[in-house]
């Protein structure tokens, strides 16, 4: 049985663990400095960390399970501006991630209606993202999903410089 919730505090560890195995497990091949993935994860998914961003106004954080196994999270930026859109109203979609062994039970989808519906509710009108150049299958998943392209802009993590197309959907 699938199941999806807001987050909360308690929830934080399991969002650390899975961010630290999702995206090792959908960018560890990219980083050629050995150094730069561990120290990333350590920092990006402590759960300090993870905790300080629950406990944000402007965040949403959702969590899926299937039969109580935490399997994926997805996090949502309310009234987050972007530098390729005009629109006050704007959410960011920052993050859904799924282990890989699940992805085929559609939670990612389940995920982004949670975000939508969140957004929605907070009066944002349209949302965007920004996913990986090569992440054929997100990209693929947002198409399809009615996000438009808006353009390049790269980010550092480390030594290495990675790409990313922004998106943009308007929310009904």
């Amino acid at each position: 049985m699938i199941t999806i919730r807001q987050a909360t505090i308690e929830d934080s560890v399991h969002i650390a663990a899975l961010g630290k195995i999702t995206f090792k497990e959908s960018f560890e091949h990219l980083f050629q400095d050995n150094g730069d993935l561990p120290s990333y994860l350590n920092q990006t998914f402590a759960v300090p960390k993870i905790k300080d961003s629950i406990r944000k106004k402007n965040n949403v954080f959702f969590i899926s399970f299937v039969d109580d196994l935490p399997v994926g999270y997805a996090k949502l930026k309310l009234n987050s501006l972007s530098e390729f859109s005009e629109s006050k109203n704007i959410s960011q979609l920052q993050k859904i991630y799924v282990l890989k062994d699940f992805l085929s039970m559609k939670i990612g989808h389940h995920l982004q209606e949670a975000l939508f519906n969140s957004a929605k509710k907070n009066n944002s009108n349209k949302i965007w993202l920004s996913v990986h150049v090569d992440n054929e299958r997100a990209i693929n998943f947002y198409r399809k999903h009615n996000f438009a392209d808006l353009g390049y802009h790269s980010f550092d993590i480390g030594t290495h410089k990675f790409e990313f197309l922004a998106m943009i959907k308007k929310l009904e």
